[in-house]
């Protein structure tokens, strides 16, 4: 196990030595101008939604002198092959003004395939951080690197998996899997731990008006390790719920109530146009709506990444347990429901459009060894443990206060039914649809990237006649807590884990223990996935560490795990 303080590395760096980053040179941090000396540009710069010959480039440029100035601003962008901008390959000059929250995005095209480019922002004398980014390879390829990573909640502790990314070397791109922004107010989710951290949200309340999301992206960008993990990396970005609002789907919101809170679709056009104007992503396509965030990405002959889009285009709305509990007593019951009300055909999470799209992708992509498909929330097949002779009152008590459906969850979970219901397990006919389109189109290799629970993962993915399809890894998230660490269920979440784990024959491994990312490096005859872990959020010091590694090869053409290295003797024997 290789681990490293933060706070070395950064004493190193200072001081030009190279002691705490020669056994590990991945973790020298790239050298991007603090904002603080950029007041101009305080919320950094970013880049993303790569192209072979085209980028993304990002920043905002604001002082508090503008607010009282509203005249329209060009900002000058440059695109160079060098640090130091001898040798300028690109540039222009977009708009900004207080009609787009001063954000400035510009698409940076002509560049070569495969490169690694810097990029800054400048109007007058004010001039931006320098930011580094890298366009798609095309022809043959080696090999290609990523970090995967979800949940980034404010409030739940400081940003250290975005710096540890940071100080990576050698990324083709970050692949953030969405809830890149909390929507609860001060007093909701996360808000004990935001004051105790001195970390609480701005604005205080829970996000409705375009004004409230665009205070919150500046809230998230003005962190320090959001704004040079940005710097450092180009970041293909989708959506998960907190964009928007919890559990979000077409046509509401769990956390969307219209009698106090208004119109849904005013309230998700004010949420899409704030992620649209802060965020490194493209402008929709002529004849796409905002919602239609999913793209594909071409990495030369070795593999295409397919970016889902499964909350706001077609989601139909989830099942509530406490609105059916009451017909769930008995494994007759449970095997109905399961028939009449899951399997429904019409429920509905990706829609024909996007299916259609899909397809196309991955017909297309057939002769690459690899297909990466980044989706939010949990593809396989997990069905709750029986957990009445393991959580009583106290347990069940606490687990409601952060999730109205406990109750309802721990009575019904004896009757083995799937653990969540706002993953793809409440919509199990999508799941075959989604899947059936997989093998319809040829080719393997599909590796399923998830986000949305906090917890790591490494699932087998098989079709309800038990065909194996590909595989699942799951990333545990930046700062918001897992269902599964040790202190859940008064003091049972890790038994918890291994119950899932044992009563479950696609899950391979779980934990809820410690933040982190996930290293994917794609070869053409293998994929090794490292779950980097880090020990805090509490503080901006921490110690980083591989958790857990996996092998995944092909056989017969699909994605299997192969190997296994870092789990514990019931994790091992389980996987």
């Amino acid at each position: 196990m290789t681990a490293i303080t933060r706070r070395t590395a950064l004493q190193t760096a200072m001081l030009g030595g190279a002691a705490a980053c020669s056994s590990a040179p991945e973790l020298t941090p790239f050298d991007a101008l603090p904002s603080q000396t950029a007041p101009y540009f305080r919320h950094g710069v970013a880049s993303g939604d790569p192209g072979p010959d085209s980028v993304v480039i990002w920043t905002r440029f604001f002082n508090e002198a503008l607010s009282s100035d509203l005249r329209a601003r060009r900002v000058k962008w440059e695109v160079a092959s060098d640090r130091d901008f001898t040798a300028v390959v690109a540039s222009g000059e977009s708009p900004t003004g207080a009609d787009r929250d001063w954000t400035v995005k510009a698409l940076a095209d002509g560049l070569d395939p495969g490169r690694s480019y810097f990029y800054r922002f400048s109007l007058g004398t004010e001039r931006s951080p320098v930011g580094r980014t890298r366009t798609l390879p095309k022809g043959s390829l080696a090999e290609a690197r990523f970090a995967i990573l979800s949940c980034t909640n404010y409030p739940f502790g400081h940003f250290n998996v975005y710096d540890q990314v940071a100080r990576r070397d050698g990324l083709d791109a970050v692949i953030h899997l969405g809830d890149y922004i909390y929507e609860y107010g001060q007093d909701g989710y996360g808000g004990e731990s935001g004051a105790r951290l001195g970390r609480p949200h701005d604005p205080p309340h829970e996000l409705i008006t375009l004004a409230d999301y665009r205070r919150r992206h500046a809230q998230y960008k003005s962190d320090p390790a959001s704004q040079t993990m940005h710097a450092a990396h180009p970041v293909i970005a989708l959506w998960d719920d907190h964009e928007t609002a919890d559990n979000s789907w077409a046509g509401g919101a769990n956390n969307h109530d219209p009698k106090t809170e208004g119109d849904w679709a005013e309230r998700k056009r004010a949420a899409l146009q704030a992620y649209y104007e802060w965020m490194p992503v493209r402008e929709p396509e002529p004849g796409r709506t905002r919602e239609a965030l999913f793209r594909a990405y071409s990495f030369g002959d070795l593999l295409t990444l397919a970016t889902l889009e499964t909350r706001l285009m077609a989601r139909s709305q989830q099942i509530n347990l406490n609105d059916v509990r009451a017909g769930l007593k008995t494994p007759e019951d449970a095997a109905r429901f399961r028939e009449t009300v899951l399997m429904d055909e019409t429920r509905e999470l990706l829609g024909s459009e996007q299916l259609d799209f899909f397809d196309r992708t991955l017909r297309q992509s057939s002769d690459q060894p690899w297909r990466l498909i980044a989706n939010q929330v949990i593809i396989a097949e997990v069905i709750a443990p029986d957990l009445s002779p393991h959580v009583d009152e106290a347990g069940i008590e606490e687990l409601q206060k952060l999730w109205t459906q406990a109750r309802a969850f721990v009575e019904t979970s004896r009757l083995g039914l799937p653990t969540n219901l706002d993953a793809w397990d409440g919509y199990p006919a999508a799941r075959e649809r989604f899947y059936e389109t997989l093998r319809r189109a040829g080719g393997g290799g599909v590796i399923v990237l998830t986000g949305d629970t906090h917890t790591w993962w490494a699932n087998d993915l098989r079709a309800r006649d038990g065909a194996h399809v590909g595989v699942e890894l799951g990333a545990h998230s930046v700062t918001s807590p897992s269902p599964y660490r040790k202190e859940f269920l008064a003091g049972k979440g890790a038994e918890y884990a291994l119950l899932t784990n044992k009563g479950n024959k696609a899950v391979r491994y779980i934990s809820g223990e410690h933040h982190g990312y996930i290293d994917l490096y794609v070869r053409r005859d293998r994929v090794d996935a490292r779950f980097m872990a880090i020990d805090s959020v509490e503080t901006p010091d921490y110690n980083s560490f591989e958790k857990a590694a996996f092998t995944i090869t092909q056989k017969d053409g699909r994605a299997q795990f192969s190997d296994a290295d870092g789990l514990s003797f019931r994790e091992g024997w389980l996987f």
